[in-house]
This record gives structure tokens, C-alpha cells and sequence, in this order.
């Protein structure tokens, strides 16, 4: 692909990448070491760090009993397929983490009584297990909620009702309808983060609290955008609907016009033009669609001293459009762009 660059400009592209990490691999320098009196046989509770039991990648089949005093448990990385009555009862009160990522959990083998028994849980992780849908705790504290790569086909409404401190939600890799999670997350009301990518969702989510940042609708079935969708997310700063079937008809106007939008990705999808933005948006991804005409209205209604587009990278690859495409006004429209992308050769 072939660059424009904007001559006369000092801004410069800055690629910010919103990375997750699994902050369970962490593990403290010289934390290892013997193990206290109480640890199950298969697992490592360091005397250095005694309110951590380590029994990752332990080929474990079965749910090990959790000493008092264990508020970090990592059990990652096995094969356990049942979690028994009584496992967790010593630690009902206190856990704050439970990692069970890439196991072989279904719904029907976690015991009442167990994880929907933990009061005082913050993170809990079981992507990558056989589930159909989501185990929650009781716990209020609750802040990071990860169940990706199950087999999730619904999201009862109602089981956040009291997740008021729940802000990250991962629900990516899963087989769930828009209708399954209509209004699912409508009571975590400090919500910041949700990723409901690679699904089968045919619009995006209702019923979402006002306080979202960060929404991911990747590789899904959407076609359309309700009119004042985001009108109703008034804290929304990045949203990515590529991979979807996005086509103008289903794009109201001016439905992507807010001022609290930094990026805005629309790319793969089946777009005959381009969608109004806002003057605030900074990053704007409408790679691999069928745009024809560069429509500088999109952008800019009015150029002027303080009117004009603070877009900072545009790509346009992947589309009918060549560098010629843009107008002459172009310049004073996208002026603090710094990279502009069209097809290569073009």
C-alpha cells in the first residue's frame, strides 16, 4: 500500500496498542521455595507467599481442596473436569482469585455451593473450558470477568445485577446470539470493557451501562447500527465492528458522529462510503470494504481556524480509491493527519 502524507504537518502517528497480558504469570522474585505445612500434595503454596496455591500445569484431573488462609489460586493449565461440593468451603470468604483457564469444565459438573459461593472473588478466569454458559459468583467485588473460547450460548439477564465494581469483560470465542445477551450486562454499572468478539451476534448489545469505554464486536454477524446507539454510551472511546456485514443502509446518519469516540473500526465489511465521524475521532480503520468516492463531508462540514478533523490515521487500502480520489480541501480538512492509506500503487 502507498502513503499520503500531509505536508506541513508536525504531528506524528503514535500506534497504540490496547494490549491485554495475563497478570497470573507473574510471579514474584524468590517467591519459590518449600511449600507450607497445609498445601495439597500436588500444588505449591511458597512459605514466601502463603496466600498463593500454584497447581498450573499439573496434569490434575480433579479440583485439589483449598487450605484456609489460599486467597490465589491458580489451576491453569490441566485437566480437570468437575469441581466437588466442599473444595472451596475453607475459602468461601477470602479467595479474590480463581484462575481455571484451559481445563475441561462443563456447566453440569461444577457443584452449587462452589464458585457461585465466593464472596470476596475479584478475577475470575475460565476461558478455554467446555461451558455453555457463565458461572458468577456471588462476590460484589468482582472487577474481571474472562470466558472465552467456551461454548457459551446464552448470558441469563440479571446475573451482574450486583457487580458494581466488575469493569473487564472477555466473552470472545463463543457461540452467543444477540438475543443471549440482551441486557445481560445491564447491572454492571462501572463496566468499562467488553469483548464480545467472534460470536454470532446479528447487532450489537442493548442494554450495555453508560460507563463503557471499550467495546469489541469483531467477527460477528452485524449488519446494522440501531440510530443513537451511541448516543447511549456517552463514555464510548473505542469501538471495532470490522470482520462484520456492515452495509450503508444499516449505518443511520450520523450515527457515528459523537465527540467521545478516539477509534473507530469498520474495516472488512461491505461499505459503499464513508460513514459521518466526528471531528474528534483520531483513528479511523475502513480497510477491505467497496468504497468508491472519498467524500471529504465525512469528515469536515466546515473548515475554519477551530473546524476541521483531528484524525490522526485513515485507512483506506483494500478499497476503490486512489490518492487522487482526495479533494484539494483535503488538506485543511485532515490536517493533523499524519498517515493516509490507500491501495498500493494507486
Amino acid at each position: 500500500m502507498s502513503s499520503l502524507r500531509v505536508p506541513l504537518l508536525l504531528a506524528v502517528l503514535l500506534s497504540v496498542a490496547l494490549c491485554q497480558y495475563d497478570d497470573y504469570d507473574y510471579r514474584p522474585v524468590n517467591m519459590l521455595g518449600p511449600s507450607g505445612p497445609n498445601c495439597h500434595v500436588e500444588c505449591d503454596c511458597p512459605i514466601g507467599f502463603p496466600t498463593a496455591m500454584y497447581c498450573d500445569s499439573r496434569k490434575l484431573k480433579s479440583f485439589p481442596v483449598v487450605p484456609t488462609g489460599i486467597k490465589y489460586l491458580y489451576l491453569q493449565n490441566n485437566q480437570i473436569d468437575e469441581i466437588k461440593a466442599g473444595v472451596l468451603d475453607n475459602v468461601t470468604a477470602e479467595l479474590r482469585w480463581l484462575i481455571m483457564d484451559n481445563n475441561l469444565l462443563t456447566n453440569s459438573k461444577v457443584a452449587k455451593g462452589t464458585i457461585d459461593k465466593l464472596s470476596a472473588l475479584e478475577k475470575l478466569y475460565l476461558s478455554d473450558n467446555q461451558l455453555t454458559e457463565p458461572i458468577i459468583p456471588s462476590s460484589k467485588a468482582l472487577e474481571e470477568l474472562k470466558i472465552m473460547n467456551n461454548k457459551l450460548t446464552k448470558f441469563p439477564s440479571g446475573q451482574l445485577n450486583n457487580k458494581e465494581n466488575l469493569t473487564s469483560v472477555n466473552l470472545q470465542h463463543n457461540e452467543l446470539t444477540s438475543e443471549a445477551v440482551s441486557g445481560a450486562f445491564k447491572g454492571a454499572k462501572r463496566l468499562l470493557s467488553l469483548d464480545v468478539s467472534h460470536n454470532k451476534l446479528k447487532k450489537l448489545p442493548t442494554g450495555i451501562p453508560n460507563s463503557l469505554e471499550i467495546l469489541y464486536a469483531d467477527y460477528n454477524d452485524i449488519d446494522s447500527v440501531a440510530g443513537g446507539y451511541l448516543n447511549k454510551l456517552p463514555a464510548l472511546k473505542y469501538l471495532r465492528i470490522s470482520h462484520n456485514k456492515l452495509v450503508d443502509s444499516g449505518i443511520p446518519a450520523g450515527v457515528f458522529n459523537v465527540s467521545t469516540l478516539v477509534e473507530l473500526d469498520l474495516s472488512f465489511n461491505k461499505l459503499q462510503s464513508i460513514p459521518e465521524i466526528n471531528e474528534q475521532l483520531q483513528q479511523l480503520y475502513l480497510q477491505a470494504n467497496e468504497i468508491s468516492k472519498f467524500d471529504l463531508m465525512s469528515f469536515c462540514k466546515y473548515v475554519g481556524p477551530i473546524n476541521y478533523s483531528h484524525l490522526k490515521h485513515l485507512r483506506l487500502d483494500g478499497n476503490n480509491l486512489t490518492q487522487a480520489s482526495m479533494p484539494i480541501e483535503s488538506v485543511n480538512c485532515l490536517r493533523e493527519a499524519s498517515e493516509i492509506l490507500f491501495n498500493e500503487n494507486s
